[in-house]
């Protein structure tokens, strides 16, 4: 079958792991296109692309560069466009090229409002295209076996489970990309820095929520949303997930770690990237703790860690076999919807209940 012709738009930089996911999957993808309002840098993303695939032994051939995303879609032929930037201009974006006909791969969050969320979800199921939110964890080794426990039964009745991300993000960080830290394109250290292990921790124990509570504050950093969050989750199934959010550890990256309790079962999982499995223990013995630990993978070279090529791999395979990607739009809201309910319930004082309503970031305005 022809290649899928692969755009991506935004080009900062999480973009370098989109050209690598594209590389990797060059038997069934390649870029054609890269749009950016800074022209330089789409192109510096080309030579990326093309570094990723000389590493290969692959020839590729010149990348069109464009400043205005709408004139590329309107004249490339695009089969699937990746969305990098800012958080607050994904649905805008995403919403052009569904209704262009074309599959849209978009960065976390999905969006800031779940108006727009549940717009890009109907749009997409009415162009008959896929939508993906990037949540490329879910694809890491170490996640793919909890969850295969999980769904084997392994670890009896879910009691609760932790999200830890205690990171550092001094006002560099900040100052280097503006539109960090604002509630019109991006929201605190829960939508920005928590937001994947987030999805992975309502992956695990559920998805569907009950009822949020939240106690969040800005402590450190000179930014309207928060830097520090607490966050408690309801599950209807009667598990409780609890979220301890943060960019002020002192003075570096101290840990992201998601961790599952069961009435059979432990599991917890660290490393750089949530990649690495640290404690496994189930009531069956159906393998040693040390033999799990003892086949772990290395370390990635960054936070992004290893899941964008899979992930991609499996956008690629749901257009090709009809099927719905692992992360759609459905299941990649969910963990917006519970940042989003931990900002109304920082508003209000008071739990969330499930469905929130319409509610966005913009909402947090003078809070």
């Amino acid at each position: 079958m022809d290649k899928l012709r692969f755009a991506t738009i935004g080009c900062g930089r999480i973009a370098k792991k989109h050209m690598e996911g594209i590389a990797n999957n060059y038997d069934d993808a390649k870029l054609v296109a890269l749009c950016d309002v800074v022209q330089d840098k789409a192109e510096k993303k080309s030579k990326i692309y093309n570094e990723f695939l000389a590493q290969k032994g692959i020839v590729q051939s010149k990348i069109n560069i464009y400043r205005d995303y709408r004139e590329m879609i309107q004249k490339e032929k695009i089969d699937v466009v990746t969305i990098a930037t800012e958080s607050g201009y994904h649905a805008k974006i995403a919403l052009d090229c569904l209704n262009a006909g074309i599959n849209v791969i978009v960065e976390k969050p999905i969006a800031l409002s779940t108006a727009d969320a549940d717009l890009m979800v109907k749009t997409a199921r009415e162009n008959n295209r896929k939508l993906c939110v990037c949540h490329q964890n879910r694809f890491n080794k170490a996640v793919q076996m909890t969850r295969k426990a999980l769904e084997d039964g392994r670890f009896g009745k879910l009691i609760n489970g932790t999200a830890r991300i205690l990171w550092n993000r001094d006002m560099s960080y900040y100052k280097q990309a503006p539109w960090r830290g604002t509630w019109k394109l991006d929201g605190g250290t829960l939508m920005n820095q928590c937001i994947h292990d987030i999805d992975l921790l309502q992956w695990m124990l559920g998805g569907e929520v009950d009822t949020v509570y939240a106690q969040c504050d800005t402590y450190l950093r000179d930014i309207e949303g928060e830097d520090f969050g607490a966050v408690i989750i309801r599950f209807k199934n009667g598990a409780i997930g609890i979220i301890e959010g943060s960019a002020c550890v002192y003075p570096k990256n101290l840990e992201e770690t998601l961790s599952i309790f069961g009435q059979k079962g432990t599991v917890c999982i660290g490393g750089l990237a949530v990649n690495r499995i640290e404690t496994w223990r189930f009531e069956d013995g159906a393998e040693s703790e040390s033999d799990v630990l003892r086949r772990q993978e290395g370390d990635p070279d960054t936070v992004y860690g290893f899941g964008h090529t899979p992930l991609f791999k499996d956008m690629i395979e749901s257009i090709r076999e009809g099927r719905e990607p692992l992360v759609n739009g459905e299941s990649g809201s969910v963990a917006m919807d519970i940042v989003l309910a931990a900002y109304k319930s920082r508003k209000t004082g008071m739990p969330v209940k499930f469905p929130i309503g319409s509610f966005s970031t913009l909402d947090m305005q003078g809070c």
